[in-house]
C-alpha cells in the first residue's frame, strides 16, 4: 500500500460501550427525555450534566437497567438492554462498576466485605483469593490496611466513597458509573478523588459514564462532557468547546458568575 493510499484509508469507527438511539423516559404524564442519543467510546471519560429535573440519574438508571424506557434503545457493551439473557446481565454486570451517590455500602459489613462482595457473587475463586483481591483493591484507591474491618458508619465519607469506588473495580470492569462521586466532599478531598479516578482510568483503560455538577472535575478528568437540557441531549463535546455554545443553559453554567470560564473572562 503506498503512502497516499495509507493517508486516504478511513480510521476505524470507534468502539461504543454506550449507544442510546432515541430515548423516552416518562413518569406519569411527566416526560423527563424524548429522542434522546447519546454514545460513550471505549476509554472515553465522560462528564454528563445538566439542571436540576433534567433527568441525569434517570439516564444512568436506565442505562444500568434499573429503570426500563418508555421508548428508545439502549445498547451497552454490544447487547440492547431490554433483549439481554440472565447470563448476559451476568456478564453485564461483571464487566461494569457502579459508585452511586452515598456509596451504597452494606452497613453491616466490613470494608474488606464490601469490597470482596462481587467477587463472592460472581466468581468461584477461595476464600483465601478473594481476600488478597480486595486487599488489592483497597490499597489501589489509596487506603489502609487499617480500615479492612472498620464498618461504613465508623468511615468518613471520602473513605465511604474511596471503599465504594474499590468496590466497583472488584471485577476489573471495563465500564464504570460513578454519581456524582465529589459529592459532599472538601474541596482537597474532591481533588484527590478527581485525580484517583484519571489515575485508574489511566492506568486501567476504563471508561468512564461520570454524573457531575463540579466544574473542577469536569475541566481536571474528563475528555467530554454531554449536555442535558430541554429533554435530551443538546451538547457533547471537551469543556473548551462547550464554553464557545450559545445554548443558554450551558453559557450560564460555564460562563456565568460561578463558572470558571466566566471567572477567567473577568
Amino acid at each position: 500500500m503506498s503512502a497516499v493510499e495509507a493517508q486516504a484509508k478511513p480510521a476505524p469507527e470507534p468502539e461504543r460501550l454506550i449507544e442510546v438511539r432515541g430515548l423516552l423516559s416518562q413518569f406519569g404524564e411527566r416526560t423527563i427525555h424524548e429522542d434522546l442519543d447519546l454514545d460513550v467510546e471505549r476509554g472515553e471519560v465522560l462528564g454528563v450534566v445538566g439542571g436540576s429535573g433534567t433527568g441525569k440519574t434517570v439516564l444512568l438508571n436506565t442505562i444500568i437497567g434499573l429503570k426500563e424506557p418508555e421508548g428508545g434503545t439502549v445498547k451497552v457493551l454490544g447487547h440492547d438492554r431490554a433483549d439481554l439473557s440472565k447470563e448476559q446481565e451476568a456478564d453485564f454486570e461483571r464487566r461494569t462498576g457502579i459508585l452511586f451517590q452515598q456509596g451504597a455500602l452494606f452497613s453491616s459489613l466490613s470494608v474488606i466485605d464490601n469490597v470482596a462482595s462481587p467477587l463472592v457473587e460472581h466468581t468461584r475463586l477461595s476464600k483465601d483469593v478473594i481476600r488478597e483481591l480486595a486487599e488489592m483493591k483497597i490499597a489501589m484507591v489509596g487506603l489502609k490496611p487499617e480500615a479492612h474491618h472498620l464498618k461504613p458508619a465508623e468511615l468518613s465519607g471520602g473513605m465511604r466513597k474511596r471503599v465504594g469506588l474499590a468496590r466497583a473495580l472488584a471485577l476489573d470492569p471495563e465500564l464504570l458509573f460513578l454519581d456524582e462521586p465529589t459529592a459532599g466532599l472538601d474541596p482537597i478531598g474532591a481533588a484527590a478523588f478527581d485525580d484517583l479516578i484519571r489515575q485508574l482510568s489511566d492506568d486501567l483503560g476504563l471508561t468512564v459514564f461520570m454524573i457531575t455538577h463540579d466544574l473542577d472535575s469536569l475541566y481536571a478528568i474528563t475528555d467530554k462532557v454531554a449536555v442535558l437540557a430541554d429533554k435530551h441531549v443538546v451538547a457533547k463535546a471537551p469543556v473548551q468547546e462547550l464554553e464557545k455554545s450559545d445554548h443558554p443553559w450551558i453559557r450560564e453554567y460555564f460562563l456565568g458568575p460561578r463558572g470558571r470560564a466566566g471567572k477567567k473572562a473577568a
